[in-house]
């Protein structure tokens, strides 16, 4: 058990690609999206996992994060009973000073967004933000992947 806190800003530009230094593919579902807590099952790469997290603190920066690796079988077998849409996604690794910035670009019905988010160990920790970062979406509920798996981003107005 433990607190996730993080930042989250949509991106300008593919710049970051160059940065990079590592990428991966995720394909994940969500078995709960309540607001309150989500549960989700996630690939990356070759490794599978069973998440759950809890409802945000006001700022959206702060939240009950409990994380177990599975196997991959068994990831497979729960993506068959997540709700609505599967979440694909690449996501690229860069390092910014002391930090890792985590960007994904996804694909399928959310194709054409890109997001970045940077973990810190407190909520006011001070962090560089490299030139692709752009608006700050921190705590704004519909960049949540849970709400991106029930109203997909190609579907935004």
């Amino acid at each position: 058990m433990s607190l996730e806190i993080e930042r989250k800003f949509l991106v300008k530009n593919e710049s970051f690609k160059e940065e990079s230094f590592k990428k991966s593919y995720i394909k994940q579902g969500f078995l709960n999206s309540n607001k309150e807590r989500t549960v989700r099952v996630r690939i990356i790469d070759d490794m599978a996992f069973l998440t759950v997290k809890g409802k945000s603190n006001k700022a959206g920066t702060i939240r009950f994060e409990w994380e177990k690796e599975i196997s991959v079988k068994e990831a497979q077998d729960l993506l068959l009973l997540t709700e609505k849409t599967i979440i694909e996604k690449y996501r690229f690794y860069v390092k910014s000073d002391q930090h890792i910035f985590e960007v994904d670009t996804f694909l399928g019905a959310n194709l054409g967004l890109i997001v970045a988010e940077v973990e810190l160990d407190s909520e006011h920790e001070k962090f560089t933000k490299p030139t692709w970062i752009d608006t700050e979406v921190t705590g704004e509920v519909k960049y949540y992947n849970s709400s991106l798996s029930t109203t997909p981003f190609q579907l935004w107005a």
